[in-house]
């Protein structure tokens, strides 16, 4: 969420961002409500200003004690002058409450108007990302590997994994429909030797594991951004009000929301392995084969909560942008990195850099990681704050970034790593998980 003080002042920017992001957003209509509510406010206080005081003057008048009850007498009122000015302020007041109690419900009708527009105004992009509608105007910065050629025919991960008896998605679709899978046996311990070398990775690195729920409020969701524009993407138990998440980003952001941290204690450096739940809403007839797109897959993801400070987030964005790179590079799976355009951001990243893997069945790179940079977007949604060295409270900036995502990375692993025999060479940073076996389906 921006300021609303940043909204007024940079109307045309934030227009500009809603066309660049390709948000629906009505700035025009949102200042409007808002000259409304600070007019209604204006006028509210000044009301309850005079009823309080009037309010005070009745118990005043009211007292043979007070001040007040005694200048009246000094000024020559009898008893029953006194009387008779305690009852009329209490008529103005009666007058007054009168006067605020519709301008009481219509602030009510105006606040949930403003709170609705305000969760729809997108974050402007920084000056250094690309322009452009969609991920195919994303902007390429580096490669890293050699994308291999084979002296065989090479199998996509489907029919390696169906010949080795380790996927079955037709049993998936059995159990829960479509966009589901199983995996058996040795893509199993494949599966989650990737996830613990990224939690391994991640700790050595500094970064404080965290176990966390992945069934929330709803609260939460819309604190961290997801709702209301994602909302047809998530999973929801309306029953108990609670949401699935897609990503374990949104409670290790949200872990110290409405709360005043202390400065010292930033950078928050937290990483946690998750289920992660997506709907895919509106994706049909794309990705849909195999492992790439699908409703349930595990995760590994960073969070950084810090200092409201943009070169530190940018310096912080490069570091969690290079602990996935760190992963990805010990897998040895050849990947491009891009610079995210503007139609192809969320709402409240101002920059993302994504990692591409290559995957031969794709014929090109895939994305595998998102790395994102909010500066002060979702910690104002979650009232996320911290109080610097002058004493002075601030919103904190918050970044987060995919460690690995799992079954979509055993696409590339088992497409690069196969063998002409049908067999899948085990990577060398996943041996010591897997009790130091080299390949998979080789005696």
């Amino acid at each position: 969420m921006l300021d609303i003080k940043f909204i007024r002042e940079n109307a045309d920017a934030v227009r500009q961002a809603a066309r660049d992001k390709r948000f629906t957003c009505d700035v025009d209509r949102l200042l409007a409500v808002d000259a409304d509510r600070r007019q209604l406010q204006q006028e509210l206080d000044t009301l309850r200003t005079r009823s309080r005081e009037g309010g005070e003057r009745i118990g005043q008048l009211r007292n043979p004690k007070s001040g007040a009850y005694r200048e009246a007498l000094a000024t020559g009122k009898s008893a029953e002058d006194i009387k008779a000015d305690a009852a009329q302020t209490q008529q103005e007041l009666n007058d007054l409450k009168q006067q605020i109690k519709p301008l009481e419900e219509r602030e009510r009708e105006v606040l949930a108007e403003f709170d609705q527009l305000m969760l729809t105004v997108p974050q402007p992009a920084d000056a250094d990302v690309p322009l452009g509608a969609d991920d195919t105007q994303n902007v390429e910065i580096r490669r890293w590997g050699e994308v291999p050629r084979f002296d065989f025919e090479p199998k996509d991960h489907v029919a390696l994994g169906e010949a080795l008896g380790i996927i079955d998605i037709e049993r998936g679709v059995k159990l829960a429909g479509t966009r589901n899978y199983t995996l058996r046996g040795d893509a199993v311990l494949l599966h989650h030797a990737v996830l613990r070398l990224a939690m391994d990775t991640m700790i050595a690195r500094g970064f404080t594991p965290v176990q966390v729920p992945v069934l929330v409020r709803e609260e939460i969701m819309y604190g961290t951004g997801y709702f209301p524009g994602g909302r047809d993407q998530a999973y929801l138990c309306e029953r108990d009000n609670l949401s699935l998440v897609g990503t374990a980003e949104v409670s290790l952001t949200a872990l110290h929301a409405d709360e005043i941290l202390d400065e010292a204690d930033l950078p928050i450096k937290t990483v946690a392995m998750s289920p992660c739940f997506r709907r895919e809403a509106g994706a049909a007839g794309k990705d849909t084969y195999g492992l790439y797109r699908i409703h349930l897959f595990d995760k590994v993801e960073q969070v950084v909560v810090c200092r409201n400070d943009v070169e530190e987030s940018k310096r912080l964005h490069a570091e969690i942008l290079a602990n996935a790179e760190a992963v990805v590079q010990a897998l040895e799976l050849p990947y491009r990195v891009v610079n995210v355009c503007t139609g192809d951001l969320g709402q409240g990243q101002v920059q993302k850099f994504d990692i591409e893997t290559w995957m031969p069945s794709r014929g090109g790179y895939g994305e595998t990681h998102s790395a994102s940079r909010f500066y002060e977007f979702q910690a104002r949604r979650l009232k996320l704050r911290y109080r610097d060295a002058d004493r002075r409270t601030r919103f904190c900036h918050t970044l987060n970034n995919t460690v690995i995502a799992s079954p979509r990375v055993l696409i590339p692993i088992l497409e690069l790593y196969q063998n002409a025999d049908g067999s899948i060479t085990v990577p060398k940073a996943l041996r010591p998980y897997l009790g130091g076996r080299e390949y998979i389906g080789r005696a």
